[in-house]
């Protein structure tokens, strides 16, 4: 099934995940001009009237891009909506996403009709993310149009499932876009997931190492110099399962193999502890052996979009 027109003009299949507190204006918007889907947090901007700035920002910036490179018009951008019931914000923040008329609105923690309803009404498209099948289900069942499907080894919260089985069971019966998430972060890896079924890679840690990406230089230079075997597992800290970097959870003085699980009610993405974790505790997937240099995001796609041609020549050839 072809892709929905918005997304028809990538140069490269590939959503930049949402990175909560990392993502911005100036990462999302490199991201769009460099051929790729940008996306952030609305929970990001801080304080909430931060948002309406930022919209404008990115709206104006890809515009202008556009006007300045008609043959090469910038990627569509995406925002994050965390619908959980514990983030107050969420009404203020779809009327800014209104708005602005936000391409495509990535939701997460809870499928919502209302909110899927919201973004057709201005003709956005809703992408949910999901850790497997049944709530793969849940979201299409309330208007979802397409799902990012978070697989073993994502960055920041995610889920268990080998990307081979989950890819192939919602295949099973959703013919709709697909964008699968966990440890893609070579353009193989990105033809391998298209191979498997989807249609769209799901790439958030390399972004990380970006010089655009709002984190720490200690942050980017530790997913510089980590493997696959630095990443924990755990719940602790905001109460869903995600994925960190060991070395900063050593750092905050605690012992990264013995984590104690955490209740996900307790979750705060609007204020207090969750933020604080974010910041302190570096989330990452497993995916960073391959970045090896912290570089602009541009250069990023590029190495992306050669990487991915070569896979292609591989195969061909083969």
């Amino acid at each position: 099934m072809p892709l929905p027109p918005v997304l028809s003009r990538l140069r490269l299949p590939v959503i930049g995940a949402p990175l909560f507190i990392i993502s911005n204006p100036k990462l999302v918007i490199a991201q769009c001009t460099a051929g790729v889907v940008g996306a952030m947090p609305a929970l990001n901007a801080r304080p909430a009237e931060q948002l309406d700035e930022w919209l404008a920002e990115i709206t104006e910036a890809l515009a202008a891009h556009d006007r300045a490179h008609p043959d090469q018009p910038a990627a569509p951008f995406a925002i994050n909506q965390i619908v959980h019931r514990s983030n107050d914000r969420l009404d203020h923040d779809m009327q800014l996403c209104a708005k602005y008329r936000v391409p495509v609105v990535i939701t997460s923690l809870g499928a919502r009709t209302d909110v899927n309803d919201a973004v057709h009404a201005w003709g956005g498209l809703v992408f949910h993310d999901v850790i497997n099948n049944a709530f793969a289900h849940k979201a299409v069942d309330k208007g979802a149009d397409g799902l990012v499907l978070v697989a073993a080894g994502a960055g920041g919260h995610a889920g268990t499932k080998s990307p081979f089985a989950l890819v192939q069971e919602v295949r099973e019966w959703f013919a709709g876009p697909i964008a699968l998430s966990g440890a893609i972060a070579t353009g193989g890896a990105i033809l391998a997931a298209q191979a498997m079924g989807a249609d769209l890679a799901y790439i958030g840690s390399a972004f990380i190492a970006t010089d655009e990406a709002r984190a720490s230089d200690a942050y980017k230079q530790a997913i510089v110099a980590a493997t696959s075997d630095d990443i924990v597992y755990s719940s602790y800290f905001t109460g869903v399962h995600g994925n960190y970097l060991r070395g900063s959870i050593l750092a905050a003085g605690l012992d990264p193999d013995h984590l104690p699980e955490s209740d996900p009610s307790k979750m705060n993405f609007a204020t207090g502890g969750a933020a604080k974790a974010w910041k302190d505790i570096w989330g990452c997937g497993q995916g960073i052996g391959a970045v090896r240099e912290v570089v602009p995001a541009a250069q990023l796609v590029h190495r992306l979009v050669r990487e991915y041609a070569a896979a292609r020549q591989r195969l061909a050839l083969g």
